[in-house]
């Protein structure tokens, strides 16, 4: 399960709008103030990647398409050293703890994002990030209703003319990527194509100007065309000489760790902590097993767990009904303080995210003031898959399991977290735009465990086995990462490590371990668990008779998403160890 919000890593996509405006523009003076640096960063970015300023509600950015060339990237990469040395410069005596702490999280995004297109260079080596990132560009057109359709289908076949210029550029750029890389993006293709055949003109059926139609369907045949031709390069040409290591390297994931979520334990370390919670989860699996059933085994009462599932034509109306149940747990027991009365909307996951995403929350960025629904989006199982494989698929998504993943998703895990950062007017520009994703995911992740510890569902062992299902994912998911990428560990032997310590079906361990090869710190999950429940462990200390779960999420969430670090420093008032 994962949040929509881009992440550091997805700035690094689109290095640059124009290569002109990249070289084009002086870099800050340094010092300079710091708001202005802020705000002069941001734009920067969101000039390199418009996407994710259409995404955050600055739709001034939304008829323009990344560009993916050389130059372009070159440039974007001096802009971005020359801003590292400009909040550097700054004196952070000169700040105010609030700005001292936005100053990090910012030189922590552009370390991170140096180190993406300097060092690991996925730009390079994945041939899935071109066609999802401008398929990316025209869906966040589409899913949202901020202007008129006439409007939005301008800005669709502004984007759409640019598309096979840079899918072309993605040709040239590719090199030696690993053989699951393109085979990934084979995968993916099929959606992305139907994407532009279907779901871009079904959003625009009402547009009746004849003009702007025939100039659409020229763009958007050209779009489907330049796809078709990128799948037969990556079959014909990329695929053959696809023979490069997925792995990046130990150096690599340690500085994405300190960088990504300002995280500096040792790997050999970070090992042993993620070994230590999967025997943890594994034995209360156990136990829990036993309350279920006596007589049967951990793998017998799975069995019986997953045989208690939604049709593929349920699945989606089961979890909406399960939306509102636990919103009001969260009222009646004061858990946390839930703003506003709107609920998230639950759809089918988009086509060209179905092949690594199991569900996700799709909420509208910060900034967004007129289209402010949000998805809690859900993958059916492919109907084109035999049925025994549709079956297996389904078992994963049993009743008790739907309630975790409707957690983690919505209440009170991300879409909690969106609400209460959309709804905070003292929020600096640095936490609303910058996700720290041991934050984010890591709290959605805590919330599954604490909703049951609270009493939700009264004590049912079945919740609990399957909160329990999805915390050894998330522990194998923290394994599989670092020795993907660090020890070598195979895909083959990935798979098996998810389906015999995770207990997780072999379909599903196979789409984590395709996800794993290209997601290598996929531990944030446990990893960002971890953290909050020492934080809330520190913070009970700290405040003694006067602590309530209610006043410690509610400091807990108001802070944003930044690395976990800076939020325990905000409510501890000091730099304690965060595991």
């Amino acid at each position: 399960m994962q949040s929509s919000k881009p992440s550091r890593w997805a700035w690094a996509i689109g290095w640059a709008a124009a290569a002109t405006f990249a070289v084009g523009v002086p870099a800050p003076a340094a010092p300079e103030a710091y708001t202005q640096l802020v705000d002069a960063y941001f734009k920067a970015t969101f000039e390199v990647n418009p996407s994710f300023g259409t995404y955050a509600g600055f739709h001034e950015y939304d008829t323009r398409l990344e560009n993916f060339s050389q130059p372009a990237r070159t440039a974007w990469i001096a802009k971005l050293k020359a801003f590292m040395k400009s909040f550097e410069a700054i004196d952070p005596a000169s700040l105010n703890p609030a700005e001292r702490n936005d100053r990090e999280i910012v030189l922590a995004s552009i370390r991170s994002n140096l180190l993406e297109l300097d060092r690991i260079q996925m730009w390079k080596r994945n041939p899935d990030m071109y066609p999802s990132a401008v398929t990316g560009s025209i869906f966040k057109l589409v899913k949202r209703d901020f202007a008129p359709p006439a409007e939005r289908l301008r800005s669709v076949i502004a984007r759409e003319e640019q598309i096979p210029a840079a899918l072309q550029t993605a040709r040239t750029l590719l090199s030696n990527p690993p053989r699951i890389y393109t085979e990934i993006a084979l995968q993916q293709l099929p959606g992305n194509v139907e994407f532009f055949k279907t779901t871009v003109p079904e959003a625009f059926a009402e547009v009746k100007d004849p003009a702007l139609l025939a100039r659409f369907k020229r763009a958007n045949a050209r779009t489907i065309a330049a796809l078709g031709r990128y799948e037969r390069f990556l079959k014909t040409d990329l695929l053959p000489r696809s023979k490069g290591n997925f792995a990046i390297g130990a150096e690599s994931y340690r500085l994405k760790l300190l960088y990504d979520e300002m995280v500096d334990i040792p790997l050999d370390r970070m090992l042993e902590i993620g070994y230590a919670q999967l025997r943890k989860d594994q034995q209360e699996l156990v136990q829990t097993a036993r309350r279920i059933d006596p007589a049967k085994s951990v793998r017998e009462v799975l069995a019986l767990v997953e045989d208690d599932h939604p049709t593929a034509k349920e699945l989606i109306p089961a979890a909406q009904k399960q939306l509102d149940a636990l919103r009001q747990f969260l009222v009646d027991k004061r858990i946390i303080t839930v703003p506003g009365d709107v609920q998230a909307q639950v759809t089918e996951t988009p086509p060209f995210l179905r092949a690594l995403t199991f569900a996700s929350m799709d909420t509208p960025g910060p900034y967004e003031s007129k289209a402010t629904e949000a998805y809690y989006n859900i993958t059916l199982p492919d109907p084109k898959w035999p049925a025994k494989r549709q079956e297996d698929y389904l078992r994963g998504y049993n009743y008790p399991l739907l309630n975790t993943v409707s957690v983690h998703e919505v209440w009170p895990g991300h879409y909690t977290q969106f609400l209460w950062v959309k709804n905070n007017p003292d929020l600096s520009k640095v936490r609303k735009l910058i996700t720290a994703n041991s934050n984010a995911e890591g709290w959605a992740h805590y919330t599954e465990q604490m909703m049951l510890d609270e009493g939700y569902g009264e004590g049912d062992p079945k919740l609990r086995f399957g909160q329990l299902i999805d915390a050894l994912l998330r522990d194998c998911r923290y394994i599989v990462g670092i020795q993907m990428h660090t020890q070598g560990m195979t895909y083959e032997q990935a798979v098996d490590f998810f389906v015999k310590e995770g207990f997780q079906q072999r379909v599903n361990a196979e789409i984590e371990s395709k996800r794993g090869t290209a997601d290598p710190t996929f531990l944030i999950y446990t990893l960002g668990k971890l953290q909050i429940l020492k934080l809330r462990d520190d913070y009970r200390q700290k405040m003694g008779d006067q602590f309530t779960l209610l006043e410690f999420h509610d400091r807990y969430i108001k802070a944003g998403s930044p690395p976990i670090k800076i939020v325990r420093r905000e409510l501890l008032g000091d730099d304690s160890p965060s595991l």
